[in-house]
């Protein structure tokens, strides 16, 4: 039997896909920092978009570093919510339909380039789609497409006041079947933890969109392996795996 240990987790990056994010944020360099800073398990969470996953994934099978395939969907609310997922299947079946919810193209001189790229960071195209625009689902919506293929529903920068369930909706809806609430790397566990009371665990990422960035913020989880599963218990507070903070 596998024993719990410690892993190190910054599960809401972006890369070179999202139009916010740096061109430097290549999958080598994603992984290059990652490694540096010793984080054990990555999340790719590009706005409205995995396109970019796959190169995360090729590159990352020679480090020793797991990605967590994902998405960082902004609801119909402008509220961002992080869907991670164990397997590539998974995040692809819920961009598609995130795409057939999300209008407008995306306008490059007034957003930034949204670059498609392989493994080696070589450009494969450019997204035309208005990625950091708001899609045509609603919270509710977007939670239960997360849950139904399988994947983890994180509302993202509680604190932050744009795109986040406080600035928007002015407090966290018990209705919605939440898995946690991430914290931006500029709040506390403990004065979020004051500050807002919540009934659900709280996680910190760093929300990384320059490679510098990676592993600002992260949460501890003690569990056996890096996996989605293990992960779902910790948030649990399940079979002894927990979150540390």
């Amino acid at each position: 039997m596998k024993v719990l240990r410690t892993f190190k987790a910054d599960l809401h990056i972006h890369t070179c896909l999202s139009p916010c994010g740096e061109l430097s944020m290549s999958p080598r360099n994603i992984i290059l920092r990652a490694v540096e800073e010793k984080i054990d398990i990555l999340g790719i969470c590009d706005h409205n978009s995995a396109e970019n996953v796959p190169a995360l994934l090729a590159i990352a099978k020679t480090y020793p570093v797991t990605i967590f395939p994902g998405m960082e969907i902004t609801s119909q609310e402008e509220i961002h919510i992080l869907g991670l997922f164990d397997n590539l299947e998974a995040v692809l079946q819920l961009q598609e339909e995130v795409y057939h919810h999300l209008p407008g193209e995306n306008d490059e001189e007034a957003f930034g380039l949204q670059v498609v790229v392989n493994e080696q960071g070589e450009v494969l195209r450019f997204n035309p789609r208005l990625l950091i625009g708001a899609c045509n689902l609603s919270l509710n919506q977007i939670v239960d497409l997360i849950h139904s293929f399988k994947g983890l529903a994180i509302a993202s920068h509680i604190d932050r006041e744009s795109f986040s369930l406080i600035s928007q909706l002015g407090f966290i809806p018990s209705d919605i079947i939440l898995d946690a609430l991430e914290i931006s790397p500029s709040i506390s566990y403990y004065q979020a933890l004051n500050r807002f009371a919540p009934h659900l665990p709280l996680v910190s990422f760093s929300d990384a969109h320059r490679p510098e960035e990676i592993g600002q913020s992260f949460t501890r989880f003690l569990i056996q392996e890096a996996s989605l599963t293990e992960i779902r218990l910790a948030l649990r507070n399940q079979q002894g795996r927990r979150v540390i903070h």
